[in-house]
């Protein structure tokens, strides 16, 4: 059996004490491997997004296990995970998060210089990331001079950058039209279609359907999940 590039065991999330405690996540297990792709869909504060912090080591779970490719975030020092996310974490989040007064060439090598690159390496793996999502042209562009489809596409490039393995995308299509959109749910296939593994939280079910495997989360916990083959019927439900 293939062993998961992410493993989430028993992790919940709890935000403040006693009666006003709020439950983010309820005893969520997840594992995700090369070469697939998982979309978290549900309602807005079903812990989507949550999920998707703690899976990156953005914030530590309340209780519960997170592995990324075999490393224990919980045991891991603060280098460690730095280390993790510059080389084998990629995120895509909604707003993009370009530099601005960085070009796009520059914020896609970045996470390679800061890893210790030469910025020949650096420059040749960032123009080959941004050649695969179209975007060639555009290597000495700013964000300000770019489309939002563009400065989204240049926001994956960076997520895929130095060939890393966990792709995880929050709501990626949310500020783009529906042909940019799927533009970039087809990078992100493709990424994943070459070996990484990947999550994609969305509210879209035509976005979801490009995902191998759905997992719906209502009030922290995981209620129903489906893969590829008989996902049709709960994405018309959805609908």
């Amino acid at each position: 059996m293939t062993e998961p590039v992410l493993r989430l065991v028993g992790v919940t999330q709890q935000y403040g004490v006693g009666e006003t405690a709020v439950s983010a996540l309820a005893g969520v297990d997840l594992d995700v491997v090369r070469g697939e792709l998982v979309a978290v869909m549900g309602a807005s504060g079903s812990g989507k997004s949550t999920l998707l912090s703690i899976a990156g080591g953005l914030q530590q779970p309340t209780t519960g296990e997170v592995i990324v490719e075999g490393t224990y975030l919980s045991t891991a020092s603060q280098r460690e995970l730095a280390q993790l996310r510059r080389r084998s974490l990629g995120f895509v989040f909604q707003d993009f998060n370009l530099i601005p007064t960085l070009t796009a060439m520059e914020n896609v090598t970045l996470p390679l210089e800061l890893d210790g690159f030469r910025a020949r390496v650096a420059r040749r793996a960032g123009k080959d990331a941004l050649a695969a999502v179209g975007l060639d042209d555009k290597l000495d562009a700013y964000p300000d001079d770019l489309s939002g489809g563009q400065q989204q596409r240049v926001a994956i490039a960076r997520a895929v950058v130095g060939g890393r393995r966990l792709i995880l995308a929050d709501e990626p299509t949310g500020a783009l039209d529906s042909v940019t959109g799927e533009a970039v749910m087809k990078m992100l296939r493709t990424r994943v279609d070459a070996g990484a593994a990947g999550i994609l939280v969305t509210h879209e079910p035509r976005h979801a359907a490009w995902a191998d495997r759905i997992v719906f989360l209502r009030d922290g916990r995981v209620v129903d999940e489906s893969r590829r083959a008989s996902a049709d019927s709960l994405l018309s439900d959805a609908r």
